[in-house]
């Protein structure tokens, strides 16, 4: 008895002295700060999975900044400050309630790590010159905050639309544009190297909210008079899927460059 009672104090002191290793060295959970996440595969949306499956609150978990697109195709989003805004094909502009759930959004926690700042005209080109001369790493993943001055901001919503869903590229006819003259607003944004094509949209992609938080979409043209520009360098990246039966069955081998480009610049290319 007296040599099992020893066996066991010393079992019990080793497995209290790994315990305590083990606590010493604790891994730390990974900081999410500079990682950009996605809510959906970009080229399976812009294919047409337009329905939802990912909630809001879930989405906060992983960002405060970004853009993306409701259920439906009803519009598109917006996200700024950790609060989500939705312009309509009406053109309205809200504040969307987070006890929904979208189909796809890519966000990040936002800290501008430089801030530029620029006087003078700008058209839609020369903002995306200025920013390549800025944002010298071709295969940095990047996030922008654009605010300021704008003599004219043209955006663009989807309407609503029911299925059998066809892709983007092929409902350009049915965009809803808007013209917004002498407005000051914000565009949220990213540049998204080519390496990520695919699984995310490559090069620059901006949706615009006014200041007075009544008028936004996507970007389609600008012309900028004074903008300040802040930017945050991401340097990993996740994504979660979609566990749908469209999902499973979504034709993935088809290469959409073209229609993305013609979803972006709201034009068949």
């Amino acid at each position: 008895m007296q040599k099992r009672h020893i066996t066991f104090c010393l079992l019990s002191l080793f497995i209290l002295c790994c315990g305590t290793a083990i606590a010493q060295h604790k891994i730390k959970p990974v900081d999410t700060g500079d990682n950009l996440f996605s809510a959906g595969f970009a080229s399976g949306f812009i294919g047409g999975l337009y329905d939802n499956w990912y909630p809001y609150k879930q989405l906060e978990k992983h960002g405060n900044f970004g853009l993306g697109a409701p259920g439906q195709l009803d519009g598109e989003l917006l996200m700024m400050d950790g609060k989500i805004y939705q312009t309509r094909s009406t053109g309205k502009t809200t504040l969307v309630s987070d006890t929904g759930k979208l189909p796809y959004a890519v966000v990040c926690f936002f800290k501008a790590k430089k801030t530029f700042t620029h006087a003078g005209a700008l058209t839609k080109t020369g903002l995306y010159a200025l920013l390549d001369s800025l944002l010298t790493n071709q295969n940095g993943i990047y996030a922008i905050h654009i605010k300021g001055k704008f003599k004219l901001v043209k955006t663009r919503a989807f309407p609503p639309v029911e299925k059998p869903y066809l892709p983007l590229a092929a409902m350009l006819n049915r965009q809803h544009f808007f013209e917004h003259a002498n407005v000051q607003g914000d565009l949220v944004g990213f540049r998204i190297p080519a390496f990520m094509e695919g699984a995310h949209i490559s090069g620059y992609h901006f949706h615009f909210l006014s200041t007075d938080k009544t008028a936004g979409g996507h970007l389609i043209d600008l012309d900028a008079t004074d903008i300040t520009v802040e930017v945050d360098t991401l340097t990993s990246y996740t994504m979660d899927l979609p566990q749908t039966a469209d999902f499973n069955n979504f034709d993935f081998k088809k290469d959409r460059k073209e229609e993305i480009k013609s979803v972006e610049n709201g034009k068949k290319q």
